[in-house]
């Protein structure tokens, strides 16, 4: 399954689901990003983190490590 983390900036993509457990978890779909959700990416860092999303015309980053839990179609 392809991750949000392999997706190259100005795609956007739908949210199969969010893997993992616990407060991780809690934390991604806190920002509204759950199943069915499409997600803007607008930037990814070439060295680090952060990845910058656009989620319910919301702007966020993500750090990458976070970005992996997050399956999509």
């Amino acid at each position: 399954m392809r991750t949000l983390r392999a997706v190259r900036p100005g795609e956007t993509v739908k949210v199969a689901g969010v893997t993992g457990k616990g407060p991780i978890k809690r934390r991604v779909m806190e920002m509204g990003i759950t199943k069915g959700v499409e997600v803007f990416v607008r930037k990814v860092a070439p060295l680090g983190d952060p990845v910058e999303i656009t989620v319910r015309g919301y702007e966020l980053s993500l750090r990458k490590a976070d970005a992996e839990l997050i399956e999509i179609e």
